[in-house]
C-alpha cells in the first residue's frame, strides 16, 4: 500500500527555519489537493497550507507570509518551507494527498520551536 513519508522536522529556535518534505512510496493517481496540517497537544488538527496540481496555494491565517508550500514537477513530492518560526508553531505536522475516493496521510513529523 502506498504511504506518505514526512521528513525535516526537529527542534529550532524562535525565528529559525525548517523545511519539511513529504514523499509517496509509490504512484498515486488522481490527486486533486495536497496539503500540510498540524496538531498541537490538546488542540484540533488545523490547516497549514494546501496546493493544487495547478499550483494554486492556500494558507492558514497564522502562517501567511511565513510559510511556503510547493511541490515538484512530477507532483509526487511536496514541501513546506517554514520561516520566522514561533513557539506557537510547535506541533506534529502531517501531509495529506486527497484523491477522489479518499486520501493518504503521513505519519507526522514533530516540529518544536523554542523561545
Amino acid at each position: 500500500q502506498v504511504q506518505l513519508v514526512e521528513s525535516g522536522g526537529g527542534l529550532v529556535q524562535f525565528g529559525g527555519s525548517l523545511r519539511l518534505s513529504c514523499a509517496s512510496s509509490g504512484s498515486i493517481r488522481g490527486i486533486y489537493l495536497m496539503g500540510w496540517y498540524r496538531q498541537a497537544p490538546g488542540k484540533q488538527r488545523e490547516l497549514v497550507a494546501t496546493i493544487t496540481p495547478g499550483g494554486v496555494t492556500n494558507y492558514g491565517d497564522s502562517v501567511k507570509g511565513r510559510f511556503t508550500i510547493s511541490r515538484d514537477n512530477a507532483k509526487t513530492t511536496m514541501y513546506l518551507q517554514m520561516n520566522s518560526l514561533k513557539p506557537e508553531d510547535t506541533a506534529v505536522y502531517y501531509c495529506n494527498y486527497k484523491v477522489v475516493l479518499g486520501g493518504y496521510w503521513g505519519q507526522g513529523t514533530q516540529v518544536t520551536v523554542s523561545s
